[in-house]
């Protein structure tokens, strides 16, 4: 089976710094095969027998917080998730170039309801809606300063979701669906 593992907080800031050849082999270690890195904010796209996505990722946080000293947060994907995540993205996302469009992958048990009643926005800025175990959230360019979003690190629900922009998030799908585009 195809997954998208999406790892939280690796290479941000200069913290929990890995280098994408390293985080492969660890990966591998783990039984996975046709393992890719995508860019080097921790997405990696990988094949795997082992079907049930909750063993598989315990087995993944396991290893890279032992291989590598932090405490891994893996969000697993399937390609048909993926693409469920992708087609369900608000319809103004794929007209609008004024905003800045995020998916909040979440790690479970949190839900996408309780994380959208968590998560403030600023009326005229901010926009938030929950999608297929995802959060959809964007923001008005013009006053990205201005945005309640900016504050979520802050938030205790922030350290069980991985962020990515809506055209990483594409592209990661894109991967899944042809492994040579991923390099």
């Amino acid at each position: 089976m195809k997954y998208v593992a999406l790892l939280r907080g690796i290479n941000v800031g200069g913290n929990n710094i890995i280098k994408m050849v390293d985080l492969k082999a660890c990966i591998e270690k783990c039984g996975c095969t046709d393992v890719q890195t995508y860019i080097q904010s921790g997405n990696v796209i990988l094949e795997s027998s082992e079907e049930n996505s909750e063993k598989l990722t315990k087995k993944i946080e396991e290893a890279l917080s032992k291989n590598f000293s932090y405490t891994a947060l893996v969000v697993l994907k399937t390609e048909i998730q993926m693409k469920e995540i992708v087609a369900e993205v608000p319809n103004d996302w794929l007209t609008r170039s004024d905003i800045k469009c995020n998916v909040a992958f979440l790690k479970e048990p949190l839900t996408p309801r309780a994380a959208v009643s968590e998560i403030e926005v600023r009326d005229g800025v901010d926009q938030k809606c929950a999608g297929p175990e995802v959060v959809y959230m964007a923001t008005l360019i013009e006053k990205a300063s201005q945005s309640a979003l900016n504050k979520l690190n802050a938030k205790k629900i922030s350290k069980q979701m991985t962020i990515r922009n809506f055209n990483t998030t594409q592209k990661i799908y894109a991967c899944l669906l042809y492994t040579s585009r991923c390099v």
